[in-house]
């Protein structure tokens, strides 16, 4: 194919990609008063404000957004690997497979920890250290900020076994290298516990970093399987 002829299939699959999310986006926003009840869930007892005219609209559309992004994924990752897979080799081609679909199985892993116990744990921490002092009456709109940013965090934070995976393959470190440098990942995957998480409590971060950490040497498991 020619660099044109590249451009064209380019420019055809980032248009199927963005009509397929706004496609999702509008699903999800007309089923999105019970998608807003799960993430309300962890909240128990919990009186949710609005505070300004419209702000429920806004952070249903908000929730609508990131929902559909994610049930769009699927078919995002299948229109980047239509792109990319003519220009890769044999070898290349067989860990493709593999990897998107190690990457999507960790991400609603992440997003499943952090229903249901990152976030639980934090807003219990929240609730009982203003228990008696203060009246549980939250901004719904700040309340969905908080728990769409460490819902998405998370799921991010689950794909380190996926770039050890990578950097194995690839011949960049081994097995032994990524176990020599431990300490520094423990080290690591506190400050990104204390950066990804929105709530400033110990317990949420440090559910975080012993997953991540988990995660860390399960990589290294997996590298090793692969003879590297």
């Amino acid at each position: 194919m020619t660099l044109f002829q590249h451009l064209d299939e380019l420019r055809a699959r980032l248009l199927a990609s963005v009509i397929a999310v706004v496609i999702c986006i509008v699903a999800c926003f007309t089923v999105v008063k019970p998608i807003v009840e799960i993430l309300e869930m962890p909240a128990r007892g919990v009186t949710f404000l609005q505070l300004a005219p419209g702000e429920y609209f806004f952070v249903s559309m908000k929730v609508a957004a990131y929902s559909g992004l994610l049930v769009a994924t699927p078919f995002l990752l299948y229109q980047i690997a239509r792109f990319v897979l003519p220009g890769l080799s044999v070898g290349e081609r067989r860990i493709l497979g593999p990897i998107v679909l190690g990457s999507g199985l960790l991400f609603a892993a992440g997003l499943v920890f952090a229903h249901q116990l990152l976030i639980p744990a934090a807003l219990n921490f929240f609730i009982h250290y203003g228990e008696g002092i203060v009246e549980q009456a939250w901004s719904i709109d700040r309340y969905f900020e908080f728990v769409l940013l460490l819902l998405f965090s998370t799921g991010l934070a689950f794909q380190v076994p996926i770039l050890q995976g990578i950097l194995g393959a690839a011949g960049l470190v081994n097995s032994g290298q990524m176990f020599g440098a431990w300490r520094y990942v423990i080290f690591g995957a506190v400050v990104a516990g204390a950066i990804l998480t929105p709530s400033t409590d110990p317990l949420t971060q440090s559910l975080l970093a012993g997953a991540v950490t988990l995660l860390y040497f399960l990589g290294i498991v997996l590298v090793k399987l692969m003879g590297k």
